[in-house]
């Protein structure tokens, strides 16, 4: 399993999200070629190294968990900026920065200033599940970027880990199988099915991989819609690590 602190994701994206102003086909016009961009560079990304496709899905999660779905968490540090990737869940532990700036130059070579940052990491995200074999699903486009960072809510975001040490780099329901088998890698995992209000689900998943990819999916839909910023709002980042110049 390549991720899961999934109950979290579930349960807690279903609240504070919103769809004003995405749309599916946000870029038809635009940038035509945008998503079959982003696609090949995430796929040659884990062709490269499996692991990063965990790392590209947990990228989005750390992003949207923090002001909602804006790149906040690609700034760089600067003198009058203090950015999110020295978080203490995210220092030295999320990565992934370096495949989201090589698609964005690749998106920026074909449409300048037309496609966002956020935008290009929620459907990494996607994609980098698809590319594993795992579920794939419609991602809302239309967000912009953040001009701003917040490091002390970074701080206090979840930090996520790879919690199936037995197939770590694939898209699997190994993690539920763990629990029902009391093999639950920390005891923060093991309490999902421990005789509470969770157990249900944790068996359900076990035993059915389609109903996990599914939910799993429909998760991802909801966390990526937690807080866009849409319209006049922020900007469309010509680099992704540093707010434009004004002009």
């Amino acid at each position: 399993m390549i991720l899961i602190s999934f109950f979290l994701l579930l349960f807690s994206s279903s609240s504070h999200t919103t769809q004003a102003q995405l749309s599916t086909n946000f870029y038809d016009s635009t940038c035509p070629t945008a998503l079959s961009t982003i696609r090949s560079g995430i796929r040659t990304a884990v062709q490269r190294e499996r692991r990063m496709a965990a790392s590209l899905i947990r990228l989005h999660f750390h992003d949207c968990f923090v002001q909602g779905c804006d790149a906040s968490i690609l700034l760089d540090d600067t003198s009058s900026l203090t950015g999110e990737k020295t978080a203490r869940p995210n220092a030295n532990s999320v990565r992934g920065y370096n495949v989201i700036d090589d698609v964005k130059s690749r998106v920026e070579s074909q449409c300048p200033g037309v496609v966002s940052c956020a935008d290009i990491v929620a459907v990494a995200a996607r994609d980098a599940s698809e590319a594993l074999g795992g579920p794939t699903w419609t991602v809302n486009l239309g967000r912009r970027d953040s001009t701003s960072a917040s490091r002390a809510t970074g701080d206090g975001n979840g930090n996520l880990a790879p919690l199936d040490l037995v197939t770590p780099n694939s898209f699997d329901n190994n993690y539920f199988r763990n629990l029902v088998q009391r093999r639950g890698l920390l005891q923060s995992d093991q309490v999902l099915f421990s005789g509470g209000s969770t157990d249900g689900i944790v068996d359900e998943y076990s035993r059915n991989p389609r109903v996990f990819n599914s939910d799993f999916a429909a998760a991802m839909v909801r966390m990526g819609n937690i807080e866009p910023l849409t319209g006049s709002q922020g900007q469309v980042r010509r680099v992704c690590t540093a707010v434009n110049a004004a002009a």
